[in-house]
């Protein structure tokens, strides 16, 4: 089930119909909503059915026992079995793929039609249930005593694709909250964001990448390198616009049942400095990286500094492997990880004066000019197929040749829009919001009816996967 696409708004208006008027009989109201969740990953594959309940009970039953247990010995058995059950899932599923694909012809032979390959790879699933049973660990949260409420929360359908990670503590509370009533005003927020967010997927980001960003990377060769460069620019942006459009589409799925998830954007491309960057893009990913990974490693207290610095690349590191055992990610992990400690120690180097004046307007336009594009040069280790893509992109730009025939007047048009929409000030966002919410209903829904005849005139061929999808 796609999102966005018709099927899934169908999927969700029922399961807010089904829910509102059993919101006051709470087991069965989560009952709605853990139907709803177990028949969204049904859709990709019935496999699902079977490995998320069955993590899900052992992540609740350990959390039961880290809650009781003083012991700290076995407190710390049982939360490595959760990072067992939750991790050795994750890399079942997700990096023995290409054994899998070597053993499933011989297998096709014996069983035809053998299929193991699954088409989620449950990377956010795993992380935010570890934030259950890491957060009973460090005594930072409660174990809940309802199995329905912890099966609900830690499987929510809304996050399940790319998030937000959202702690499955503060998800239980939400959930359990008694005579949940249905608010106006979040309904009109929840529609406001869901349909901001299919136009950032289906007018930005489909129109860039299929228009531009895909054929750059396949063949640099055929462009001149400002096309190319404009192409990594076009990347730049159509990965915001693609992510932060699917993590609109969550929060207002989400809000039309009354949870509220947390902000995973907040313009990323006004950052200052990389550590900046990372306060501002996946911000969910970048604090469970920071909170529940490099907080863990060794040598943080250590009077040696260097911990320090050497922590934060083994930490973005890891997180580029996380989306893939390739040297393209690791290698972008790795630019990422050593400009955040080039950046932490300018912030703590040896005679930095106690107080300094605030930058001027060009020094802050330098430094984000500098940031966006260190960023640029490293997405094109993320989106290229290979190491060998991302240096033949690399290489022609090197070659300095200008040119914009290949770019058509659309093109154009749609980038200006990427940019400006990108640097709105907030507080424009937050005055389209609240007049929104002035609006009425019918002429909200008049609005959303526009926007849906645009969508389909313009993406007539439908939603390409979001690109956060298959990590």
């Amino acid at each position: 089930m796609s999102i966005p696409s018709v099927p899934y708004f169908l999927f969700l208006g029922l399961v807010f119909l089904a829910y509102w008027p059993l919101s006051r009989f709470r087991a069965l109201s989560l009952g709605v909503v853990l139907f709803a969740n177990y028949f969204f990953y049904a859709r990709y594959d019935l496999t699902y059915l079977f490995l998320i309940p069955a993590a899900s009970t052992a992540d609740f039953l350990i959390g039961l026992a880290l809650d009781r247990s003083r012991n700290a010995p076995l407190r710390r058995l049982l939360v490595s079995l959760s990072l067992v059950v939750n991790l050795g899932m994750l890399v079942s599923i997700r990096y023995t793929g290409d054994a899998i694909s070597a053993l499933q012809p011989l297998a096709g032979q014996v069983f035809p039609g053998w299929q193991v390959l699954l088409p989620l790879g449950l990377s956010f699933y795993a992380f935010q249930s570890l934030t259950y049973t890491l957060d009973i660990y460090r005594r930072d949260a409660k174990a809940t005593t309802s199995y329905l409420t912890h099966l609900t929360a830690v499987s929510f359908f809304p996050t399940t694709l790319a998030g937000p990670i959202t702690r499955v503590s503060v998800l239980i509370s939400q959930f359990s909250r008694p005579g949940r009533d249905f608010a106006e005003k979040h309904a009109g927020k929840a529609f406001f964001l869901i349909g901001l967010g299919a136009a950032k997927k289906l007018l930005i980001a489909d129109y860039l990448g299929e228009n531009l960003v895909n054929r750059i990377f396949d063949f640099p060769a055929l462009y001149s390198a400002a096309e190319v460069a404009l192409g990594v620019v076009a990347y730049a942006f159509q990965l915001y616009y693609d992510f932060s459009g699917y993590t609109d589409i969550a929060l207002g799925s989400a809000l039309l049942l009354g949870i509220q998830l947390p902000a995973n954007f907040k313009q990323p491309y006004l950052a200052t400095d990389i550590a900046d960057f990372w306060r501002r893009w996946h911000i969910s990913l970048s604090n469970w990286l920071r909170d529940y990974l490099y907080f863990s490693l060794p040598g943080l207290r250590s009077k040696w500094k260097g911990f320090t610095y050497l922590n934060l690349v083994i930490t973005m590191t890891l997180g580029g492997i996380w989306h893939g055992p390739s040297w393209n990610f690791a290698i972008w992990g790795l630019l990422h990880g050593s400009a955040l400690a080039v950046t932490r120690w300018w912030q703590t180097r040896p005679g930095k004066p106690s107080s300094e004046a605030a930058p001027t307007l060009w020094m802050r336009l330098a430094a984000r000019t500098g940031t966006f594009s260190f960023v640029c040069l490293a997405w094109v280790f993320f989106r290229a197929d290979s190491l060998d893509g991302a240096m033949a992109v690399l290489r022609h730009l090197g070659t300095l040749s200008v040119g914009f025939a290949n770019l058509n007047a659309g093109l154009w048009v749609t980038l200006v829009v990427a940019v400006c929409a990108h640097f709105v000030p907030e507080r424009w966002y937050g005055k389209t919001l609240e007049t929104w919410q002035g609006l009425p209903a019918l002429a909200q829904a008049a609005t959303l009816v526009v926007l849906a005849a645009i969508i389909q005139f313009v993406a007539s061929t439908g939603s390409a996967p979001f690109i956060y999808q298959r990590f």
